[in-house]
C-alpha cells in the first residue's frame, strides 16, 4: 500500500503562486510515476503534470509556461510550483502515484485525498 500526503493548497489572487506538495510513503516500486491530477466542479478529472522516477515529465497545454514539477532527491516527495495562476486553475488537485511491476506488466494506481486551489480576487 502506498500514502499520499497532500498539502499546499490554499486561495490564491490571479496571476499568484501557490506550490503543492505531496509525500509518498508505504511500498514505493523503483519504476513509478507521481504527479498532479486536478478536478474542477461539473468536470471530469483531467491531467496537470507527472514526472516519473527517472525524470520524464508530462503536463497538460493549459499549465505549459506556468507550473513546473519536480521530485526531491529520495524521490518520494513530490512538487507541483504554479505560477501565474488563473481563475480556470481553480479545482481540487489530487496526487497520483502508479506503481509500475514491468514483471507482471500491471500498474498500482494510488491517490490522495485532494487539496483545493481557489484562484480568484
Amino acid at each position: 500500500q502506498v500514502q499520499l500526503v497532500e498539502s499546499g493548497g490554499g486561495l490564491v489572487q490571479p496571476g499568484g503562486s501557490l506550490r503543492l506538495s505531496c509525500a509518498a510513503s508505504g511500498s514505493i516500486f523503483s519504476i513509478n510515476t507521481m504527479g498532479w491530477y486536478r478536478q474542477a466542479p461539473g468536470k471530469e478529472r483531467e491531467l496537470v503534470f507527472t514526472i516519473t522516477s527517472d525524470g520524464r515529465t508530462n503536463y497538460a497545454d493549459s499549465v505549459k509556461g506556468r507550473f513546473t514539477i519536480s521530485r526531491d532527491n529520495a524521490k518520494t516527495t513530490v512538487y507541483l510550483q504554479m505560477n501565474s495562476l488563473k481563475p480556470e486553475d481553480t479545482a481540487v488537485y489530487f496526487c497520483n502515484l502508479r506503481n509500475m511491476d514491468r514483471v507482471r506488466d500491471k500498474v498500482y494506481n494510488f491517490w490522495g485525498q485532494g487539496t483545493q486551489v481557489t484562484v480568484s480576487s
